[in-house]
Order: C-alpha cells, then sequence, then structure tokens
C-alpha cells in the first residue's frame, strides 16, 4: 500500500509562498494555509488548500508546518511571540522553515523545538518567483539528516535540487553563500554597465558581449531584459538582498572571515534602499550606481 502523504500547515504567503504552495497542492499535499493578511490565502483556497484563522489553529490539524517568513525577528514572533504556533505543536510534529534568517536564530529555534520533541529543519531556497513557480528552486537544508530524507519528497515538489549540509543553522549559511555571490554579481554587473555608459558603449551591444564571454551566466540573461527597458518589477526585492548581505557580514565576523567585496556592495545596496529603491528587483543597483556616476535617465 503507498504510504499517505503528510498533512502539511504553510505560515507566510509572500512573493514566494503562493507559488510554493500550488506546487505543494499540485502534487497531492493536503495544504493548510495561513497568513496575516487571509485574504492572500482566497487563490490557494481555489485550489484546495484550506485556510486557517489563526497560526496555532493551523498548527493543530497538521503533522509538518513550514513556514516562508521575511526576516529572523518574524519567524520568532510568529513562533514564539503571543499566541505563536510553537505553543501548540506536539511532540512528533515537525517544522521546517525556509526563510532566510540568521543561522544563530535557526540553531537557536532548532534548540527550542527539540526541548518540546518537534523535529526542525532550516530550509531556506535559492531562487526568486519564476523558480518558485516552475518548481525550480534548490533547497538548502540544516538539521537532522534522518529527518531530512523524510522530508525530501516535499522538497522534491518544490525543487530541481535539495542539499544537506549539516546541523541546523548550516542551511542557512549556504543560503548566506549563495546571495553573498548573487549581490556581488549584481554589483559587478551594475559597474561595468556603468563604465561602459561613461566611456561611450552601446549598452544593447555590450551585454551580448557579456553574454558570449565566460562572464555569460543564468543571472545574467535573466536580468538582461529588465536592464535594457529600465523596468525593475522585484522578482528578489533589493530591501531582502541588502538584509541578507547584512546576514552575511553578522556571520563573518563570528566565523573571522574577511568579506571586503561583500562590505562595498552591502554600502552600495544600503545607499540604493535609502533612496527608495527597497522594493524594486535587486537589478535597480545600476541605476544608484548611475546617479553616483553623474548618469541621469
Amino acid at each position: 500500500m503507498t504510504q499517505a502523504l503528510p498533512k502539511l500547515g504553510w505560515i507566510g504567503l509572500g512573493n514566494m509562498g503562493i507559488p510554493m504552495v500550488a506546487n505543494l497542492l499540485a502534487a497531492g499535499y493536503d495544504v493548510t494555509v495561513y497568513n496575516r493578511t487571509l485574504d492572500k490565502a482566497d487563490a490557494l483556497r481555489a485550489k484546495g488548500a484550506q485556510v486557517a484563522s489563526t497560526a496555532q489553529e493551523l498548527v493543530s490539524g497538521v503533522d509538518i508546518v513550514i513556514t516562508m517568513l521575511t526576516d529572523s525577528a518574524t519567524v520568532e514572533a510568529v513562533l514564539f511571540g503571543e499566541a505563536g504556533a510553537a505553543a501548540a505543536m506536539r511532540a512528533g510534529q515537525t517544522l521546517i522553515d525556509m526563510s532566510t534568517i540568521a543561522p544563530e536564530t535557526s540553531r537557536s529555534i532548532g534548540a527550542r523545538l527539540r526541548a518540546q520533541g518537534i523535529g526542525f529543519l532550516d530550509a531556506p531556497v535559492s531562487g526568486s518567483v519564476k523558480p518558485a513557480t516552475d518548481g525550480t528552486l534548490v533547497i538548502l537544508v540544516g538539521g537532522d539528516k534522518e529527518l531530512y530524507e523524510t522530508c525530501s519528497p516535499i522538497f522534491r515538489a518544490l525543487g530541481k535540487a535539495s542539499y544537506h549540509f549539516g546541523e541546523n543553522g548550516q542551511g542557512a549559511n549556504a543560503k548566506l553563500a549563495v546571495n553573498l555571490m548573487l549581490g556581488i554579481t549584481m554589483q559587478g554587473l551594475s559597474e561595468a554597465l556603468v563604465l561602459a555608459e561613461k566611456t561611450g558603449l552601446d549598452r544593447q551591444t555590450v551585454l551580448d558581449m557579456f553574454g558570449q564571454t565566460a562572464i555569460a551566466s543564468p543571472i545574467l540573461a535573466m536580468k538582461t531584459p529588465s536592464i535594457l527597458a529600465g523596468h525593475f518589477d522585484a522578482a528578489f526585492a533589493l530591501k531582502h538582498m541588502e538584509k541578507d548581505f547584512g546576514l552575511a557580514l553578522e556571520a563573518a565576523k563570528t566565523a573571522e572571515a574577511s568579506l571586503p567585496a561583500t562590505s562595498a556592495a552591502h554600502q552600495t545596496f544600503v545607499a540604493a534602499k535609502a533612496n527608495g529603491h527597497g522594493d524594486q528587483d535587486i537589478a535597480v543597483i545600476l541605476l544608484q550606481l548611475e546617479a553616483m556616476s553623474g548618469i541621469n535617465r
């Protein structure tokens, strides 16, 4: 006989959460969702999701709870704040946090949940809205290896690959490494385009040339249309990259790792956020660097 799929509860219906839940529903999972703004669940209700009115109501009827939230403070508040989900969870349940948060926060959450007999995996994802929609995310996991293997079918429904990096917090560390590279790549691409502009090179030709050289990459191909159009609707909002740079630098301080390029790029992203670009896509860092170089569009 085929073993029944676990019942899932999902907390957090932002740009990533909604398509990820849709993929779980398509894979046959029974999913109950909760979001502080309840009307965000309407589209998922139409696809078969059940909707809970509180986080505690959600966790009471499921086997595995998944959180996909903005930052460390939000995750801790949802789990351990007033009417927090953790207070209603029972021994034998599992919580998977897919948010991008500080590694030390993941380790702390894991310790607190294990004291209640609850399993915990930190499992942030690499990929933005389109990979979330297409089910091609890469999932980076920290926590008990056996629990990771048990939950792997869920990860297969959400992504094209998952990797186990060790104990709690290591998935979070892996996500910071990925996003560090992403942010520096966007900074480097934007600086190259600013130099090209200031020296009189045609932007379209330069981008075409980049695509035929050793620096060609999926992120270059993905961001080229929005750069040429000058439209920066968020696939991955700049404010989240700025946050992740800060988390990476905090982790580097603890680990005594030197990240000079990350420190410099972080300052550009801080300035861009302060100048009103926080809700736009990370490719908008180009506009910040152009402004710093006297290029006005």
